[in-house]
């Protein structure tokens, strides 16, 4: 693993050396964007507009645009100058039980190990917050940003997780569309959506879960590289649901291993404008030509029908 950050847990009047590594990493699948003409694939250039040519590294500089157009110029020396004392340091604030605190606030994983110095340390803070049950609530910076973080325990190792502050969650109020908290529900209802998610509760196994379209996409991959065809998923069929009490007893017929009662779903009305009104006299169908196709029953049908509206439209009154 390749070392993110170096610095120290901050306990009270204890100081544990510790080194920071990424806990996670993404597996998508990324492609890159290529000429069409060539494959080559495309460069991306930082163009200044104004002066139309390329720009270097070293031309660039920060800016704040407080309105369209106009900046405050932020250097190097600005940034310096407010960055925290605690760099180097996790700053342990508080601890706090882990279910008070919404995994909507959960940002990035850390794993945090001992330096050289620190093992006793580490192995101490790790074995009271073991008995305690608590979470730290800690500050950190990095890359010259300033964090909240909690430090928890993942497996026998410390785990730093950076948190988003509480102005950069979103409130629930801004959600458009949301049903109202004391929205009336049928009771019948919600037993049985209560049973069904009884019947779906298993431990949680990280492990049975797979991303199916990484996987798919992967030997897609490989086969275009072997010079295969590559074959069409089938098609899901799609079931018709009736109303929620009927699907919540379909839900838990499964779940529990039976098979339901088959549910009899009645064909749609045809509409009133639709439907052909009965004759009379019912004409005799002409002989087809050789010339004209036969027609199919239901085109027949569907002109005779097409036929006698027209009739009756230009019928005056």
């Amino acid at each position: 693993m390749h070392t993110v950050w170096k610095g120290s847990i901050s306990f009270g009047l204890v100081n544990i050396p510790v080194r920071m590594f990424t806990a996670t990493e993404e597996r998508d699948i990324r492609f890159r964007q290529l000429h069409k003409e060539c494959n080559t694939p495309i460069k991306y250039t930082k163009m200044c507009p104004h002066c139309q040519r390329e720009v270097d590294a070293s031309e660039i500089v920060r800016g704040y645009e407080y309105e369209k157009g106009h900046f405050v110029m932020i250097n190097d020396e600005d940034l310096e100058a407010i960055t925290p004392e605690t760099r180097r340091a996790i700053e342990i604030l508080d601890f706090v039980d882990l279910s008070e605190i919404d995994p909507v606030y959960f940002d990035k994983s850390y794993f945090l190990s001992p330096q050289d110095t620190g093992e006793k340390a580490y192995a101490l803070l790790r074995a009271a917050m073991g008995q305690t049950g608590k979470i730290a609530i800690a500050q950190v910076t990095m890359r010259n940003r300033q964090s909240l973080a909690v430090i928890r325990l993942y497996e026998h190792c410390m785990m730093l997780e950076t948190i988003f502050y509480p102005d950069e969650v979103r409130p629930v109020n801004q959600v458009p569309a949301l049903p109202e908290a004391t929205i009336p529900l049928a009771e019948n209802e919600l037993k049985m959506a209560t049973e069904l998610i009884g019947n779906m509760t298993v431990p949680f196994d990280p492990a049975k879960y797979t991303d199916e379209y990484r996987s798919e996409l992967q030997k897609m991959i490989e086969k275009k590289l072997e010079g295969q065809e590559i074959a069409t998923a089938p098609t899901v069929a799609r079931t018709n649901v009736i109303d929620l009490m009927q699907a919540l007893k379909e839900s838990l017929a499964s779940t529990a291993g039976t098979s339901p009662n088959p549910v009899k779903i009645e064909p749609e009305p045809t509409p009133a404008a639709a439907k052909p009104k009965p004759s009379r006299k019912r004409a005799t169908p002409a002989e087809p030509t050789a010339a004209a196709p036969k027609q199919m029953p239901a085109q027949s049908e569907a002109m005779t029908t097409t036929k006698k509206l027209r009739r009756k439209k230009a019928t005056p009154v």
